[in-house]
C-alpha cells in the first residue's frame, strides 16, 4: 500500500502549534527514498529536536494511524523517481524494526477527539513514509514517531484534523516526558545502590 506525505502548505492551514507551548516546525520531505535519507540526517544533526513527528496521508484510512515502528526491509516500490532501495533494505546494517520510545498504544487511548478514530500500528507500509520513519528512530534513538492520516474530507476538514493532531502530539510529547522521568529515578537508584557496591544494572541514558 502506498501512502502519501502530507506537505508543509497543508499542515500549515490546520493551525499546529498554535495552542501548544512548544517551538514547532513544520517541513517538507519528497517521496524519493535518496533525498529522504539526507534530510532526515540533516533534521537530527542541525536541529536536535526533542521530538520528530512524521505526518504522511495514507488515501484508504478510515482513521488516524499512530505507527509504534519503522521496518529495515521490505523496500521493493519505486519512489516518484522510480528508484528503491538496493535490496530493498534502509540501512544494510541496521537492526530490522526500531520501535519509538513513545508507546503508541498509550497515545492512541489518552488522545481523545470527538468525530476522529485514533488507532495503533505496528505495519506503516513498507514506502517512503516506513523508510523515512526507520531513519528517523535510527537517527534520533527513538524519539520519533509516524501518523498516518486519511485525507481530508467532509467529515474530517482541516479544522478536525488539526485539532486531532495537536491533541495527538501533546499527548506524544507527555509520554516522551514520562518515559525521561523514568529514566532519570532509575538512573537515581542505580548511582545509589551502586555506591553501596550493588550496582543494580545497567542503563543507558
Amino acid at each position: 500500500m502506498q501512502r502519501g506525505i502530507v506537505s508543509p502548505k497543508e499542515l500549515s492551514k490546520l493551525g499546529l502549534g498554535s495552542d501548544m507551548e512548544v517551538e514547532l516546525q513544520i517541513l517538507q520531505l519528497p517521496v524519493d527514498y535518496r533525498e529522504v535519507k539526507q534530510r532526515v540526517t540533516r533534521i537530527w544533526e542541525d536541529l536536535q529536536p526533542q521530538l520528530v513527528v512524521h505526518v504522511g496521508m495514507d488515501p484508504t484510512a478510515k482513521a488516524i494511524f499512530l505507527e509504534q515502528c519503522g521496518k529495515n526491509w521490505g523496500y521493493g516500490d519505486a519512489d516518484i523517481r522510480g528508484f528503491h532501495p538496493e535490496c530493498g533494505v534502509c540501512l544494510p546494517d541496521g537492526p530490522e524494526v526500531i520501535a519509538s520510545g513513545v508507546s503508541m498504544r498509550a497515545v492512541s487511548r489518552s488522545a481523545v477527539v470527538e468525530g476522529v478514530e485514533v488507532a495503533f500500528s505496528r505495519d506503516a507500509g513498507r514506502y517512503v513514509c516506513d523508510y523515512t520513519y526507520y531513519l528517523s528512530l535510527h537517527h534520533g534513538n527513538g524519539c520519533a514517531a509516524l501518523v498516518h492520516v486519511p485525507p481530508l474530507s467532509p467529515s474530517l476538514p482541516a479544522s478536525l484534523l488539526g485539532k486531532a493532531l495537536q491533541v495527538i502530539i501533546q499527548q506524544m510529547l507527555e509520554e516522551t516526558e514520562k518515559t525521561r522521568s523514568q529514566c532519570l529515578v532509575h538512573r537515581k537508584l542505580s548511582l545509589c545502590d551502586s555506591r553501596r557496591g550493588e550496582p543494580t544494572g545497567g542503563l543507558l541514558l
